[in-house]
């Protein structure tokens, strides 16, 4: 299945960088087959699939270690109630019994922003993607999330000249200059509303790939309507 292709100043989502070959198991994986799959594919965890292709829970590097870190300990009952969860995989030798179930998923349709909200909350690595029916499609990981600041500096200059400079300074467009370097966006030249100069920050900002925004402007020349802006300001506003 082909990625559908991305268009400018939209949103960029899961599927732009997602992986679609993935490395899964069945539930009745048993415990050193799913080590030598992981080993084989250097992969730290994996989806767990039912019947089509449904993803029903993952297993992680975690969840496994569990029985490496009860192996010479006895829990007592306070232990076994407090860690339940652990307890139970550590007993276990199936990826049944060893997954964490439901697993955390993500859609193909969802924003990159999501998805690494999704991992950071719940700090996990990579996160299986799938369809409305819980099926398998991908897997997306946080490398994926990262291939978004790869974006050219001249790809992000010229969405911010569009969708920023643009729309928010139309009157004054000709008069900003937009240059980017290693990701950073530096707006100079010269504006007529100081009092746009926050939303354009957040603007910016939220233009993937961009790393940071700094401003070199003057304020509007005399005549203009407002007062000039003396000196220059660079940095954040």
């Amino acid at each position: 299945m082909a990625h559908t292709p991305h268009t400018p100043h939209t949103p960029r989502t899961v599927r732009d960088v997602m992986t679609q070959a993935v490395v899964a198991i069945g539930q009745e994986a048993r415990f050193k087959e799913i080590v030598e799959t992981m080993q084989r594919w250097k992969v730290s965890a994996l989806p767990v699939l039912a019947g089509e292709g449904r993803v029903i829970g993952v297993v992680s590097e975690a969840d496994l270690l569990l029985k490496e870190e009860f192996r010479e300990t006895d829990p007592d009952r306070m232990e076994q109630l407090r860690r339940s969860d652990a307890v139970r995989k550590a007993g276990g030798v199936t990826a049944g019994e060893l997954m964490s179930s439901p697993a955390l998923t993500v859609h193909a349709d969802d924003t990159l922003a999501q998805a690494a909200r999704t991992m950071a909350y719940k700090s996990v690595k990579r996160l299986p993607v799938v369809d409305s029916g819980g099926l398998l499609q991908g897997i997306v990981s946080r490398s994926d999330l990262l291939k978004v600041f790869l974006r050219s500096d001249e790809d992000l200059a010229a969405e911010v000249r569009t969708e920023v400079v643009g729309r928010l300074f139309a009157a004054t467009a000709p008069e900003l200059s937009v240059r980017v370097t290693d990701g950073v966006v530096t707006l100079s030249g010269r504006i007529r509303n100081a009092a746009l100069l926050p939303v354009a920050a957040r603007l910016v900002r939220a233009v993937e790939g961009v790393v940071d925004v700094t401003f070199d402007l003057e304020g509007p020349a005399p005549g203009q309507g407002e007062p000039p802006v003396a000196g220059r300001s660079s940095g954040r506003p």
